[in-house]
C-alpha cells in the first residue's frame, strides 16, 4: 500500500496564504477613504459591467480585489443578509460591522476547510454622521478583520499606494480633493522605471457614500463630472458642480426570487388589474435586457 503524502498543518497554512496573496497582488488596486461628505471608493477597472465597487445597503458599501467570481458571490450573499435582516427587524439594525463579521466567518471557514482559499480582499465601509464616525473594515482571504481609520488600500502594491497617500489625507477634504488624492496614489505605482502613471477617467470606477443624503447613499461618479475633476489642475471644481455626474444605479440583485432583489430601493411594479393585457414576450425580453 502506498503511503499517503504528509504535510504539517503549519506548512499547509503557509502554502494557502502564499497562494492567496499572489493571486490578490496580481489585481489592480482599490482605495477607500473618508472625506468631508462621505466615503469615497476609487478602483482601477477597465470594465463597465464587472464592478469592483457596489452597494450593500442604505449606508454600507462594498469594494474588493482578486478573483471576480469569488468576491461577487460574497457581495451577493452580503446583500441578501442585509436585506433579510433589515426586513425582519429594522433598516437601522443593519450595520457594516455585522456584514464584515459575516464575511470574516465565511472566508475563515473557506481558508481552513476548503482545498483552495478564496483569492480576495474585501472592504466594507459604512458612512457615519461625520468623517470620524465612518467605519472601514478590511477583511482578508483568511478571515482576518481590521478596523481601519480613514483609508483602506487593497490589491496590487497596496503598501506603496498607502504610503503615497497617508501623509496627505485629511478628514475635511472635499470630494474633488479626495478623488485627486486617491487617483494620484493609485497612479504612483506601476509605471515604467518606477515613474508615476496617468490614469484617465475610463480606467477608473468611482463611487461615494453620501452622508448628507437620506435613505440610500450609494452613488456612482461617471461621465463628464469625473473627467472634469481629473482634468482640473486649478482646484476650482466644487462638490456642487459634481452633482450631475452622480448616478443612482441599483446594485445587481443577490439572486432571483428573493427579497434582496429590491434591496437597492428601486420601484416595485404595481400589481396588474384584472383584465389588463399581458405584456408580449418582446416587451418582457427588452425589459430584462435593460
Amino acid at each position: 500500500m502506498a503511503m499517503q503524502f504528509y504535510a504539517s498543518p503549519e506548512q499547509i497554512m503557509r502554502d494557502r496564504s502564499e497562494y492567496a496573496r499572489k493571486g490578490i497582488a496580481r489585481g489592480r488596486s482599490v482605495m477607500v477613504l473618508s472625506y468631508e461628505g462621505g466615503v469615497l471608493f476609487v478602483a482601477e477597472n477597465l470594465s463597465t459591467a464587472l464592478h469592483k465597487v457596489s452597494e450593500i445597503y442604505d449606508r454600507i458599501g462594498f469594494a474588493a480585489v482578486g478573483r471576480y467570481p469569488e468576491f461577487e458571490a460574497l457581495r451577493s450573499a452580503g446583500v441578501r443578509l442585509a436585506d433579510l435582516h433589515g426586513y425582519s427587524y429594522a433598516r437601522g439594525d443593519v450595520t457594516g460591522r455585522q456584514i464584515a463579521n459575516f464575511y470574516a466567518r465565511n472566508l475563515g471557514a473557506i481558508f481552513t476547510q476548503e482545498q483552495k482559499p478564496y483569492e480576495v480582499e474585501i472592504c466594507v465601509a459604512e458612512a457615519g454622521l461625520t468623517a470620524e464616525d465612518d467605519e472601514l473594515y478590511r477583511i482578508t482571504y483568511d478571515g482576518s478583520v481590521q478596523d481601519e481609520q480613514g483609508m483602506v488600500t487593497m490589491g496590487g502594491q497596496s503598501d506603496a499606494v498607502a504610503t503615497a497617500v497617508k501623509s496627505r489625507l485629511r478628514p475635511d477634504q472635499t470630494l474633488a480633493e479626495a478623488l485627486k488624492l486617491a487617483v494620484e496614489g493609485l497612479a504612483s505605482v506601476g509605471g515604467e522605471n518606477g515613474q508615476p502613471r496617468t490614469l484617465a477617467a475610463h480606467q477608473l470606477e468611482v463611487a461615494v457614500l453620501d452622508r448628507n443624503r437620506p435613505g440610500r447613499t450609494f452613488r456612482r461618479l461617471t461621465g463628464l463630472a469625473l473627467t472634469a475633476i481629473l482634468d482640473d489642475t486649478s482646484g476650482t471644481t466644487k462638490d456642487a458642480d459634481i452633482e450631475e455626474g452622480l448616478e443612482d444605479k441599483p446594485q445587481p440583485p443577490a439572486s432571483p426570487s428573493t427579497p434582496a432583489d429590491n434591496a437597492s430601493g428601486g420601484p416595485t411594479p404595481a400589481p396588474a388589474e384584472p383584465g389588463d393585457p399581458k405584456p408580449s414576450s418582446d416587451t418582457a425580453d427588452k425589459g430584462d435586457a435593460e
